[in-house]
């Protein structure tokens, strides 16, 4: 039996980032108190906090929560996780996520996972929001990612064309629709998303235009939502809080 080398690294590789990114979420997880009402968020990177706090939680750590979606609400359950509806909560303690891409300023680009809308209804509701990310994420400044635009289905090819185009404003690049299992991928929401290669060099600027598009229900710029980053690199993890320096 061979064993391909190509293949043995990228395994490794990929251990080492899983390894960094369960550091960030054990470290994001010491935020969370007895009492508190916490933000579960969704993907593979808040995946490690939510283990981490149904570690702590079958250690005896008392605390009910939300979810992002429907996968991190199962996946916190299965777990022995309190769960509670959101649509019956007006606040939230501490919200805790990952990030496609976190910069120093705090901007970060998220929805990989496709529950942008509901991470950012979430957020806005939550008194802290923290991400966690493996080093590769943290970046100079946002812009190399694509940008999830979650789209009403009614306005798929309208809205398609807008965020290629740039609808004049020269802020769109290319966007195309997320597809799983040959269709098109639907949210928890029952919508399209758009990955759009968008002009990122005045993020504020980009995110009112797609806030001002009709049939665009949420996007993935997170520009005043995070106020704490953990980034793990190697066996060091860093945190980073809005307006300081990273430590």
């Amino acid at each position: 039996m061979t064993v391909d080398a190509n293949t043995t690294h990228a395994g490794a590789a990929a251990a080492a980032v899983d390894a960094r990114k369960a550091a960030a979420a054990a470290a994001a997880v010491t935020e969370v108190q007895p009492g508190m009402l916490v933000g579960l968020g969704t993907g593979s990177t808040a995946a490690f906090a939510i283990r981490a706090l149904g570690q702590r939680v079958a250690q005896g750590l008392a605390i009910r929560a939300v979810a992002t979606s429907e996968a991190s609400d199962a996946m916190a359950r299965a777990l022995g996780i309190a769960m509670l509806d959101f649509a019956d909560v007006p606040r939230i303690d501490l919200t805790i996520d990952g990030a496609d891409e976190i910069d120093e300023r705090l901007f970060g680009i998220k929805g990989a996972g496709g529950a942008m809308l509901r991470e950012k209804v979430v957020a806005a509701a939550s008194n802290r929001m923290v991400v966690i990310a493996d080093s590769s994420k943290r970046v100079a400044a946002i812009g190399a990612a694509r940008v999830p635009v979650e789209i009403l289905p009614f306005a798929r090819a309208s809205l398609l064309a807008a965020l290629g185009q740039g609808a004049g404003q020269g802020a769109g690049q290319g966007a195309v629709l997320r597809m799983r299992d040959g269709a098109p991928y639907r949210t928890d929401n029952g919508n399209l998303v758009a990955d759009c290669r968008l002009d990122l060099s005045d993020p504020r600027r980009t995110a009112a235009w797609l806030d001002a598009l009709p049939g665009v229900l949420g996007h993935g710029l997170f520009l005043d939502e995070v106020d704490g980053a953990y980034v793990a690199h190697d066996s060091v993890v860093s945190r980073l809080e809005r307006g300081e320096r990273a430590r």
